[in-house]
């Protein structure tokens, strides 16, 4: 359908695509019913209007299987231009005994109807078992066989590492090799680098607290967004914890924010104080003279 540009329009289409995209893991959680959806909003326009609130979705159903071509297709349609998914890669593939074994099942996966997205399509996230330690062959195989392109557009892959192992340099030169991302996880249980190892910037926030409406207190979201700010600029933020030295300023960068499990409720109101915040910084800086 048509999106809607009236301002009153629950599901009118965000004014712009900027570079930092925040958003919250799936759309279908009964208590989003009462706190984030509208009232009597009918559960099958629920992804209609959660990506017209959100810059991006993180589908967690694809980890527990693929889905079918229509699907994909069915999902993109239901989104504004300039909207884009993350897809969790399916577990089937990266807790097999050796990830240089999984060739097939990635391209089985890719290859399987994620076209069918179009442009909707993001960051492909491939999650470790908090279980799995680094093993450098293994990985470099499995890395190796990540398809770069799919019908000549440019597929966007990110690795989460679980394991306290990957806090290592081996790691993160590996990763440098292949220009993968690696999730800055926001957690108490996993491992979080900051590394830069890819060419944009993905983190996952796990501290979202049930006493705070916004799920994160506002001095933390401000933090936040400073660093998604500080992420799209191209720089290397030294406040977070990193394996390695600093990178030298790279080239401005595309940056992905989700928030993710904790007190889930609160996730959609936290999304979208960190992308206001985002947004209205950005907007002051444009109406500055030059």
């Amino acid at each position: 359908m048509p999106a809607s540009t009236s301002p009153n329009d629950l599901f009118a289409t965000p004014a712009n695509s900027p570079a930092i995209r925040v958003g919250i893991g799936g759309w279908t959680y009964a208590p989003w019913r009462n706190n984030f959806y509208p009232a009597k909003l009918v559960q099958r326009r629920e992804l209609e209007y959660a990506s017209r609130q959100l810059r991006a979705i993180e589908i967690n159903g694809t980890y527990y299987g693929a889905q079918k071509a229509t699907t994909y297709a069915k999902w993109a349609a239901a989104t504004p231009a300039g909207f884009v998914f993350s897809l969790k890669a399916p577990r089937y593939i990266t807790e097999g005994k050796r990830l240089a074994d999984a060739a097939k099942g990635v391209s089985g996966f890719v290859h399987g109807g994620l076209a069918e997205m179009g442009d909707r399509l993001g960051p492909v996230l491939w999650q470790l078992a908090p279980s799995r330690p680094f093993d450098a062959d293994d990985l470099d195989a499995f890395l190796e066989a990540l398809p770069r392109e799919l019908n000549g557009q440019p597929l966007r892959h990110v690795l989460e590492v679980r394991h306290p192992s990957f806090l290592d340099q081996r790691y993160v030169d590996l990763a440098r090799a292949y220009r993968v991302p690696t999730v800055f996880t926001d957690s108490p249980d996993y491992p979080s680098l900051a590394d830069l190892t890819g060419d944009f910037s993905y983190a996952r926030l796990m501290r979202s607290a049930d006493a705070m409406p916004t799920g994160y207190a506002p001095a933390e979201l401000d933090r936040w967004a400073g660093h998604a700010r500080d992420w799209a600029a191209g720089k290397d933020i030294a406040a977070l914890p990193h394996v390695t030295e600093l990178q030298p300023q790279p080239s401005p960068r595309n940056v992905f924010i989700f928030f993710i499990s904790a007190a889930k409720h609160r996730n959609p109101a936290a999304a979208m104080a960190l992308q206001s915040r985002v947004d209205t910084a950005v907007s002051c800086a444009s109406d500055q003279p030059s």
